[in-house]
């Protein structure tokens, strides 16, 4: 079942998320997805099993420049996990589909999405959803 994450879920959606996003921790993302829950902007979904949240998916709205897009805001898929021995049964596939709807519902006509270029299944997720490659880019940073 998907329902749209309350604070109940937070600490569920932060430990899946710091599987996925290994430098932050479980209370850097509470933190943040707590924010999320009060923001027009942006949505946290959750799969659940029973009583159970076994994925989430992030979404926002972007409106920057989103790679390979022409509109204004574009919804962003800003992340999805599901646990592992969940996988496979399209649970990831749903979530991501609820993200689409409420990018919809918010007036957007495009929804894109990023990986980075090792992550092979994530990679394979995003073709098989019908997403399409835009490009492939390198980020910099330097200190000043």
């Amino acid at each position: 079942m998907i329902e749209k994450a309350t604070l109940r879920d937070m600490e569920s959606v932060a430990r899946l998320a710091a599987k996925m996003w290994d430098g932050s921790s479980v209370d850097e993302l509470m933190t943040e997805f707590q924010d999320m829950l009060h923001s027009d902007d942006s949505a946290v979904f959750v799969y659940q099993v029973g009583s159970s949240v076994v994925g989430f998916a992030q979404c926002g709205l972007r409106c920057d420049y989103v790679e390979g897009t022409g509109s204004s805001p574009v919804g962003y898929l800003e992340g999805i996990f599901v646990k592992e021995s969940f996988r496979g049964k399209g649970y990831a596939k749903a979530l991501l589909r609820q993200c689409e709807l409420w990018a919809k519902a918010r007036g957007c006509s495009e929804f894109a999405s990023d990986c980075e270029l090792g992550n092979d299944d994530s990679f394979r997720f995003h073709l098989k959803c019908g997403f399409a490659e835009a490009g492939r880019i390198i980020c910099f940073t330097k200190k000043l």
